[in-house]
C-alpha cells in the first residue's frame, strides 16, 4: 500500500481543500484559457501549493481541453488523455521539478534558462515548477531573475516557497502571487474521515481530532501521521493509540490540568501532572500544550470576538472548555502562570528529570496564590 499522502494527494482543483479563493481565481483562468507567465504560491507547508502547480501544468497541458470546447468550461484537466497521465506519473520532459533546497546554485538556474529557450518535446508548453524558491542563492535568484523578465511564450514558472518573506521583491513584482493558509481543524478532520471510510479504518473521533490538531494546519502532516499510526495499529485506532505514538496528551487531560491551574488547585494540579507522567507522555509537550490552552483562555477572556478565529482551529470540546475558563481568569495571576510555564519549558531541555522544573513551576504558581 502506497502512503496516503500520495494516495489521495489532489489530481484537480476540486479537491484542493480550503483554498477557495485560489481555486476560484485559476479555475476561472482556466475556464478563458488565459494563463500568467509566472505564478508564487506561498503559505505553509502542507497546504497544497506544490498539488496545486501540478494540477495547473496538467490543466495547461491537457489534450482534452484543447479539442472539447465544452470540457474547457469546467475549468479541470481531464485526468486522462496523454498529458494528464504523463505529468501525474511525473513522466514527461515538458514538465520539470527543481528542489531549490537542494538544487540552489546559479548553475542550476542556468541550466534552467538553457531548458526554458528549447521547445516542449511533447506538449503545448514547458512548465517549470521551483519548489522552495526562497532557499536560491542571490546569484541563482539574479539569473531567475531575467528569465522572468523576458520568458519565452511555450514556457511557464511556477515558483513555490513557505518563506515568501525571503523572496527578493523584483521576483514577486513579476509573478502572479497566492497564499495558501492553514487549513482549519474541521477541514482536516473532514478529509481525515474520507480516508479513513475509505481505507475501511476504525477510528475514535477524539483520535482523529489528536491527529488533525498535531498536524497544525498541515493536510500532508495530518496524512503522515494517520499513515504512521495506521502502520503501528492496525485497522482500529485509539486516542490512547496516539497518544503513545506521537507523545501527545488527550486533550482531556490537558483541560483538566489547566483547571487545576486556573482555579489555583496545586494539589490537584500535581496530582494530574504525576498520573500523566506516570502513563510516559512527554512531559515538554504536555507543558507546550498547558502553555497554549492557557494562553489562549487569557486572550478570549480579553477579547471574546477571538472566538471566531478559534473556531477555525479547534474542536468543540477544547472550545467549550476555553469559553467557560475564560469567564474565571485572573489577568495578573494568569500572565505570572504563563511566564513560570515558560521559564519551566527552557530548564526542561536541560534537566534529566524534566518533571522537576515543571512541578516547581506549578508549585510556586499556585502555592503563592493560597498564601495570599
Amino acid at each position: 500500500m502506497s502512503a496516503i499522502y500520495r494516495t489521495y494527494r489532489p489530481k484537480r482543483i476540486e479537491d484542493i481543500v480550503g483554498q477557495e479563493s485560489i481555486t476560484t481565481i485559476l479555475r476561472n483562468a482556466s475556464i478563458q484559457d488565459k494563463f500568467a507567465h509566472a505564478y508564487l504560491f506561498y503559505g505553509p507547508r502542507g497546504t497544497g501549493k506544490t498539488s496545486m502547480a501540478r494540477i495547473l501544468a496538467k490543466i495547461i497541458n491537457c489534450e482534452k481541453r484543447q479539442t472539447d470546447l465544452e470540457f474547457r468550461k469546467q475549468g479541470e484537466p481531464c485526468g486522462t488523455c496523454s498529458a494528464c497521465t504523463q505529468i501525474e506519473s511525473g513522466n514527461t520532459l515538458d514538465v520539470i521539478e527543481i528542489d531549490a533546497a537542494s538544487n540552489r546554485g546559479i548553475d542550476e538556474i542556468r541550466n534552467l534558462k538553457d531548458n526554458i529557450k528549447t521547445m516542449p518535446t511533447q506538449f503545448g508548453h514547458k512548465v517549470f515548477i521551483i519548489d522552495e524558491v526562497h532557499m536560491l542563492t542571490t546569484q541563482a535568484f539574479n539569473a531567475l531573475l531575467k528569465t522572468l523578465e523576458e520568458p519565452p511564450q511555450h514556457a511557464i514558472l511556477i515558483l513555490a516557497t513557505t518563506e515568501y518573506e525571503k523572496v527578493p521583491a523584483t521576483i514577486i513584482s513579476r509573478t502572479q502571487r497566492f497564499h495558501f493558509r492553514k487549513l482549519t481543524l474541521s477541514e482536516i478532520i473532514s478529509m481525515l474521515k474520507t480516508i479513513i471510510t475509505k481505507e475501511k479504518i476504525t477510528c475514535e473521533p477524539s483520535a482523529l481530532e489528536m491527529i488533525a490538531y498535531l498536524a497544525e494546519g498541515s493536510m500532508r502532516d495530518a496524512q503522515s501521521l494517520l499513515d504512521q499510526i495506521i502502520a503501528m495499529q492496525g485497522s482500529y485506532i485509539t486516542t490512547a493509540n496516539v497518544e503513545l505514538l506521537l507523545g501527545k496528551t488527550d486533550i482531556l487531560k490537558i483541560i483538566s490540568l489547566s483547571n487545576s491551574l486556573i482555579t489555583k488547585d496545586g494539589k490537584k494540579a500535581l496530582q494530574l501532572l504525576h498520573e500523566i507522567h506516570n502513563d510516559g507522555h512527554n512531559l515538554p509537550q504536555l507543558n507546550r500544550d498547558i502553555t497554549e490552552y492557557i494562553r489562549r483562555a487569557l486572550a478570549l477572556h480579553l477579547n471574546p470576538d477571538l472566538e471566531k478565529l478559534f473556531t477555525r482551529e479547534l474542536a468543540q470540546t477544547e472550545l467549550a472548555s476555553l469559553q467557560k475558563h475564560a469567564e474565571l481568569i485572573e489577568t495578573e495571576y494568569i500572565i505570572k502562570l504563563l511566564k513560570l510555564l515558560i521559564e519551566a519549558q527552557t530548564n526542561m531541555r536541560y534537566n534529566s528529570l524534566p518533571i522537576i522544573p515543571f512541578e516547581i513551576a506549578l508549585i510556586e504558581a499556585t502555592q503563592k496564590e493560597t498564601k495570599k
